[in-house]
């Protein structure tokens, strides 16, 4: 067993200002030269900067202030952070159940390709979120003041070609969508690099499962509930799928099974972060280990969070940070066991 640590990050200001803090709190840090290991060492910078300037344009200025506050040129920095035409990144894994009420959601990968980095951030020209870090600018999942909850769920690389990385495409909603039917506007407009699928709730209950490809982009709507995995559900897009999505399908059916038992936000949230649970997954080594869960209650506008095998929850109301009430916490600490 080894120990586990996710640092937390509480940056307000302009997007500028909140790049260069960032690039402060991440200048010697190990995860820099992952980037570098997995970028490339350019990009096109004018693309890159034509679908920023369309979706999210305060992000260029963010951009602007980690290029700085690294002392890199910001071309390297667009090639390192900006989450546009990355090369193919190995598989994760993700399941996230949503009701009228709540949202929950583990998310699995390797704690070698992973930020260790929960940010609340609050940009003058954006919403204030709080979220997961990848790749530093995307988010794995997360809300904003709004109460719009997104996460990611990785499908496959059918089609993969230059595009937005969906982490760059969840971090974009969560700063400009108030609404479950914005942020599917928008995922219906962003170039996808891959084959993704994108789990939306919003504090009117509404909720949906985004499932977009390079090329086509389905919809999938919940009425009292939801649940979201790696794998297309939508006839039109299934022949885009993995060969092997049996492991999916078999965490689908018991998040439909929970979803009967009508738990309550805490409990389904205990549910999830249970080692012992059934959507717990603990081969780290063959990417599929369960690094954080993350939930969100719309009534009581509450995050619940840990990461693995953590004896602490990070309970936070979010409207209360919104108003200015930082929380008291500087960083998680958990345990890594291989299974």
């Amino acid at each position: 067993m080894s120990s586990f640590k996710v640092s937390i990050f509480q940056i307000r200001g302009n997007s500028f200002q909140i790049g260069l803090k960032t690039a402060e709190k991440v200048r010697n840090t190990p995860i820099l030269k992952t980037f570098e290991s997995i970028t490339k060492q350019e990009i096109d910078l004018h693309n890159m900067k034509s679908i920023y300037s369309t979706f999210a344009p305060h992000l260029l200025e963010e951009l602007e202030g980690l290029a700085q506050g690294l002392g890199i040129s910001p071309g390297r920095a667009a090639a390192l952070f900006s989450g546009y035409d990355v090369p193919k990144t190995e598989a994760m894994g993700c399941s996230a159940l949503l009701t009228n009420d709540y949202y929950v959601r583990n998310y699995d990968f390797s704690p070698a390709l992973y930020d260790g980095i929960f940010s609340l951030v609050q940009a003058d020209k954006a919403f204030a979120t709080a979220g997961y870090n990848l790749q530093m600018l995307g988010r794995h999942d997360g809300v904003n003041e709004k109460g719009l909850v997104a996460g990611l769920h990785f499908v496959s690389h059918d089609g993969y070609t230059k595009g937005v990385s969906p982490w760059t495409a969840i971090r974009m909603v969560l700063d400009r969508c108030s609404s479950v039917d914005e942020a599917v506007a928008m995922l219906k407009e962003i170039p996808h690099s891959a084959c993704y699928n994108f789990s939306l709730g919003d504090r009117k209950g509404n909720m949906a499962e985004v499932e977009a490809s390079s090329d086509k982009v389905i919809v999938r709507y919940g009425d009292s509930g939801l649940s979201c995995v790696n794998h297309f559900q939508d006839g039109r897009l299934t022949d885009k799928n993995r060969e092997s999505i049996e492991g999916s399908i078999q965490r689908n059916k018991h998040l439909l099974d929970l979803m009967d038992k009508r738990l309550s936000h805490r409990d389904m949230f205990q549910h999830f972060k249970n080692a012992e649970s059934p959507i717990f997954f603990t081969d780290y080594g063959n990417l599929f280990g369960t690094l954080h869960t993350f939930s969100y209650s719309h009534q009581h506008s509450r995050i619940l969070t840990t990461i693995a095998r953590s004896s602490q929850v990070l309970d936070i109301n979010f409207q209360d940070w919104v108003k200015g009430e930082d929380i008291l916490e500087g960083s998680l600490s958990g345990f890594i066991q291989e299974g």
